[in-house]
């Protein structure tokens, strides 16, 4: 039987509505482009100093911000680098020892896992999360034991305090 115009114009029609919807691919990488090159712009002015909750810094005043640094934390019991555990404050504070030979150990090992030139190693940096309730003498124990192995380069991280609004 021979099909009408009509009929042959239906047909036609349902083939197409058949072949399903195409997905516009090109402006959805145009997004996730545009996501990926902010992303990567401001991860640059996150700021990766480790916080625990037993810690309260000291405040000031200070602007500048802190640097990617070998990081020192010292709560009222424990002493870690990079998170690892190194020494009991206590044991540390007992000693009559002015350099702490866990953290020296701890400081060579990692030393000589960075990969710096032989000229940056006497510029060492490294920035001590201190308590604000942990005594003086400590501090100053785990200085001179950052200056034996050459990270000469010693900042002490505090947060910033409010100061008056003007």
């Amino acid at each position: 039987m021979k099909m009408s115009r009509r009929a042959k114009r239906m047909q036609r029609h349902h083939k197409r509505a058949k072949s399903g919807a195409a997905i516009n691919l090109v402006s959805l990488m145009d997004i996730f482009t545009i996501l990926v090159f902010f992303l990567l712009v401001n991860s640059s002015d996150v700021q990766n100093v480790p916080s625990t909750k037993e810690i309260k810094l000291p405040e000031s005043t200070a602007e500048q911000r802190p640097k990617e640094t070998l990081f020192i934390i010292v709560s009222e019991t424990d002493m870690l680098v990079q998170g690892r555990p190194v020494a009991s404050v206590k044991e540390v504070l007992d000693s009559t020892d002015n350099i702490i030979a866990p953290l020296q150990k701890e400081l060579e090992y990692q030393a000589s896992r960075s990969n710096t030139p032989a000229e940056e190693e006497a510029r060492r940096e490294i920035t001590i999360l201190g308590d604000k309730r942990i005594p003086y003498r400590l501090l100053k124990k785990i200085m001179i034991t950052c200056n034996s192995v050459n990270y000469n380069n010693i900042s002490l991280a505090v947060s910033k305090k409010g100061g008056p609004q003007g």
